[in-house]
């Protein structure tokens, strides 16, 4: 009765390699004066900014407890070059799977793809813009 139980209580494998968002990866937007603003924020909100300029919250994965998600919130100077071509005073960044497959698949539907995938320690990132003229910014974490 105790194996039952414990194979009952068992999460099954994620094998899905389906391309698509799995969650969000940061929140960036315009300031006026980032640092003023940062300050704001770490005074009244408690928020703490790391070295990069940028405040890291962390939580645990819900179909697979032992994988903390981190998702990023930064500010950046108004007219930042990093959001062009976008004109809007945001971006986002969503957390995915398979992003070489999610790209094909963008390509296919005649989404405006703005970079080629880069990879880094951290994983792998494109930026894309939407039927809106928003920049997004797609990374899949490293394992």
């Amino acid at each position: 009765m105790k194996n039952e139980s414990k194979a009952n209580n068992e999460r099954p494998k994620n094998n899905d390699t389906i391309p698509k968002v799995t969650g969000l990866g940061g929140v960036f937007f315009y300031s006026e004066n980032p640092q003023e603003t940062n300050e704001w924020y770490s005074k009244n909100l408690g928020i703490e900014i790391n070295e990069w300029g940028s405040a890291s919250f962390e939580s645990r994965n819900m179909h697979k407890p032992d994988v903390i998600n981190s998702l990023q919130w930064k500010l950046f100077k108004n007219g930042d070059a990093y959001f062009a071509p976008s004109q809007k005073g945001f971006m986002i960044n969503y957390q995915v799977q398979n992003i070489d497959g999610l790209v094909s698949k963008l390509k296919e539907s005649g989404v405006m793809i703005l970079d080629n995938i880069a990879t880094y320690e951290y994983g792998k990132f494109v930026h894309i813009m939407d039927n809106e003229g928003n920049k997004i910014e797609l990374w899949e974490p490293v394992d």
